[in-house]
């Protein structure tokens, strides 16, 4: 998947216009976070729960590479075959070979931000393999021109019924329908002939378990199961640091992941895959490949930055900013949106490469009070904000005026002053009743605010009219 980060700000703009964007992002708030809310209450000892899942993560991550070794030798004692990659294009090379040991014409996929990062379905089309996406909402934009996904639990949450109503008619060639259970029976029936005649699936990891060599694959469709027992070929693909050691570790996990990322107590499928078929089961893949990407996650082991590793990619995060909440993952302009992303991203592909997402935040703190790895993101974000700054990434004027700051407020007889002579010139311009109407320097804020205007304010407006730069 192509970077776009550095063009956050246009993209903002253009979504912040989108008055049916707007609208559909509602459902972050009307489903995600009520369902989030309610099931956190169900559960009075969550924080205690969450505190112990922290630490298994924290130990998995201490020692990545024993358990990394210790899954490699489980995983190859049950007939599996484990592959290791540098960077995205080496793990694509990975699974394009594959197909073609096995002369594998098409495959079937399961949801996967992984293989986003890899651009995996370009590289297979280019070697000849037809692949199809079996989530329902990865369906649905890889028939609208292979959009990209906008959210990582939800890729097709930007997305209204209508619009899925008239995609459908216009692809399928079947009369249009706008219930959704008969959309979805629609779409089941096209892919249904597409999981009979798989030679190749393929899915994400949630999770590895070094003590069993086993993946662990969350769904709520059951469309992973599909992909993962009919074709004869299973290809995993993960990033090295989903690795658990035990699966007592993956049920304290477990008992976390669904809550925060859909307000379910448990997703519909939990299903852990161990090795190939056995000689007396009736299912199961003849060939179990695991393909494990670096792609910069051990870059992160040791510093400042290692607990981002801890992530579960829940997406409890970006349903909870504010930012995300108006702008959609669309305008993030890589595989990963919302705060996780903001610090993803510049840490995967370069902080030259994304220099206003660690900007892209409020710093409100939510996405740190319901993260259930209890991630430090807002830290994270000051700290890639103070990089870019060592690393004079930021505009000169901006630096400027900083390092302005910085001086006045270590100097008190300076600061006072003129701190007084800058309420002064606010007073006046708030006019005769000395409040703040209209600051001419910054026109989309308001007297009743001091971050952007939520729906219906100045922001919005502003943006919109300014469009993309």
């Amino acid at each position: 998947m192509q970077v776009q980060s550095m063009h956050f700000k246009a993209r903002a703009g253009e979504k912040l216009a989108d008055q049916r964007l707007q609208q559909n992002l509602k459902k972050l708030s009307t489903k995600f976070v009520s369902g989030r809310a309610a099931a956190v209450a169900a559960l009075p000892e969550f924080d205690d729960i969450r505190a112990a899942a922290v630490a298994r993560r924290n130990h998995a991550l201490a020692e990545l590479d024993v358990w990394l070794e210790r899954f490699e030798a489980e995983a190859r004692r049950r007939g599996a075959t484990v592959l290791w990659a540098q960077t995205p294009a080496e793990a694509a090379q990975l699974v394009v070979d594959i197909a073609r040991r096995h002369g594998c014409k098409s495959a079937i996929k399961s949801k996967s931000m992984v293989t986003e990062e890899m651009g995996l379905n370009a590289a297979l089309h280019q070697a000849g393999v037809a692949v199809t996406e079996t989530d329902l909402g990865e369906y649905i934009l890889q028939i609208n021109d292979n959009e990209p996904p906008s959210h990582i639990i939800a890729p097709v949450v930007h997305k209204d019924k209508e619009q899925i109503a008239d995609l459908f008619e216009r692809v399928h060639h079947k009369p249009r329908k706008t219930e959704i259970p008969d959309m979805t029976r629609e779409a089941r029936e096209v892919l249904r002939e597409k999981f009979m005649q798989a030679d190749m699936g393929m899915s994400g990891g949630n999770f590895l378990i070094a003590e069993t060599g086993s993946v662990a694959v969350v769904t709520n469709e059951g469309n992973e199961g599909m992909c993962t027992i009919l074709p004869r070929v299973h290809v995993a693909i993960t990033g090295i640091e989903k690795v658990l050691p035990t699966l007592e570790d993956f049920a304290a996990v477990l008992r976390l992941l669904p809550r925060s990322a859909t307000g379910q107590a448990i997703s519909n499928y939990v299903s852990l895959l161990t090795g190939v078929r056995g000689a007396t089961e009736p299912d199961g893949p003849e060939h179990m490949y695991f393909v494990l990407l670096d792609g910069g996650r051990s870059e992160l082991l040791g510093g400042e930055f290692q607990d981002m590793l801890r992530c579960i990619r829940c997406g409890a995060c970006m349903n909870h900013c504010p930012v995300y909440q108006k702008v959609g993952g669309h305008a993030y302009g890589w595989v990963y949106p919302g705060p996780m992303g903001s610090v993803l991203t510049p840490s995967y592909v370069g902080l030259e490469n994304a220099l206003d997402l660690p900007h892209a935040a409020t710093l409100c703190g939510q996405c740190q009070v319901v993260c259930p790895m209890s991630i430090p993101l807002p830290d994270l974000l000051r700290k890639l904000r103070e990089t870019q700054f060592e690393r004079n990434l930021r505009p000169w004027a901006e630096r400027l005026m900083l390092r302005a700051w910085a001086y006045a407020a270590l100097h008190p007889r300076l600061y006072r002053p003129a701190s007084a002579t800058i309420a002064w010139l606010l007073a006046r311009l708030g006019g005769s009743g000395g409040r703040i109407e209209h600051v001419p320097m910054a026109s989309g804020w308001s007297r009743y605010r001091d971050m952007p205007a939520p729906p219906g304010g100045l922001f919005r407006s502003q943006f919109a009219r300014r469009g993309p730069r």
